[in-house]
């Protein structure tokens, strides 16, 4: 199983939406699909399960004995030992009584996983924050903590012999993130051509960068041999532009402006390689904006491209929608062949 996080430390960019429609493609093109829900806002998950079953798995109204920090809110769902949450998950690790608690994810069809999010997630960064100084020391509880994620994930394709794992990660460069992405073979940017993202790029490069020094270097030679950890490769293998709608305040020259500085800055900021400003094979696709397809794909409970003349996609919007399937099934080809091509190049 290979793993691809998709990140950007710029919110608001599409992540979380593009994670769901490749995985819906990549199981349809004949893949075992495994979609890990680290975002604490649960938005993966959201779009996967219903909210009856989101109410189930979340264990809405129960009372936990997570230790919360003073003065934090209680939040009202709750993850419980039989949810099979990813915060059920490190639950025991947050108590101090063990280890992770391994659940088998939920099957969304055939081919198709979930390792559900969950709010409480969040509680989760402090405990994270205080093993990594610990961890560069080789100490067993906070490498336990922080291969937690990889350990968890690994379990999860293992149980379900997945291909792919695609992790929906948050947008910011906290402790869960670092973790999160460390457990990552390789990472997909999505962005949008503006400037709030080539800022996002600028910061997550050197970010990744630091981590995966300072992993491989001063963390895996200490790690025991009973702790399976991560490589820390966290290869970046492209970008992805989602497009905007263009509004009339905002001229495409100023659209084109962005997008022409986005591999100069993928190039210098992610890669630290600017000789390759002029390499676009990093531009996986650009992706139209379906606006438009988004509250009947939310209404309809499915993939933008699945939606039909019953869900409301008439006339030239079933048009789109088959535009849609194409163009993400593209982008899932393109996403193989680069993920094919990193197991080849591997030694």
């Amino acid at each position: 199983m290979i793993s691809v996080a998709l990140f950007n430390n710029k919110g608001g960019v599409g992540k979380t939406t593009l994670t769901y429609h490749l995985a819906h493609m990549l199981q349809r093109l004949g893949h075992r699909v495994l979609a890990v829900d680290l975002d604490p806002q649960s938005n993966l998950t959201a779009a996967f399960l219903d909210e009856d079953e989101l109410s189930e798995i979340w264990q809405e109204g129960s009372e936990s004995d997570w230790p919360l920090a003073e003065g934090q809110q209680k939040l009202l769902l709750r993850a419980y030992s039989d949810s099979g949450t990813v915060a059920s998950a490190v639950q025991p690790i947050m108590q101090g009584l063990g280890d992770v608690r391994f659940t088998h994810p939920v099957t969304i069809v055939d081919g198709l996983w979930l390792v559900p999010g969950d709010l409480n997630l969040s509680a989760f960064e402090d405990k994270l924050s205080a093993a990594w100084p610990n961890s560069l020391i080789g100490d067993p509880a906070a490498l336990r903590t922080t291969t937690a994620f990889h350990r968890l994930i690994t379990d999860a394709g293992q149980r379900v012999r997945a291909d792919i794992a695609l992790v929906d990660v948050g947008p910011n460069l906290g402790a869960i993130n670092r973790a999160a992405l460390l457990a990552a073979d390789t990472v997909l940017m999505p962005l949008a051509a503006d400037l709030f993202s080539l800022r996002g790029l600028r910061n997550l490069g050197p970010a990744l960068r630091d981590w995966r020094r300072i992993w491989q270097s001063n963390v895996l030679p200490h790690v025991p041999a009973d702790i399976s950890a991560p490589l820390g490769a966290m290869t970046p293998i492209g970008y992805v532009v989602m497009q905007p709608k263009m509004r009339l305040d905002r001229p495409v020259k100023a659209y084109q402006r962005w997008l022409d500085r986005v591999p100069i800055v993928f190039a210098s900021s992610v890669l630290n390689n600017p000789s390759k400003a002029a390499d676009r094979t990093y531009e996986v696709a650009t992706l139209r904006n379906y606006q438009s397809l988004m509250p009947l794909a939310h209404d309809a409970r499915k993939p933008m491209f699945d939606l039909r003349s019953a869900d409301g996609a008439l006339g030239s919007t079933q048009m789109l929608v088959q535009r849609c399937y194409q163009d993400f099934k593209t982008l899932s080809e393109r996403l193989l062949e680069r993920l094919e091509q990193l197991r080849i190049d591997k030694p």
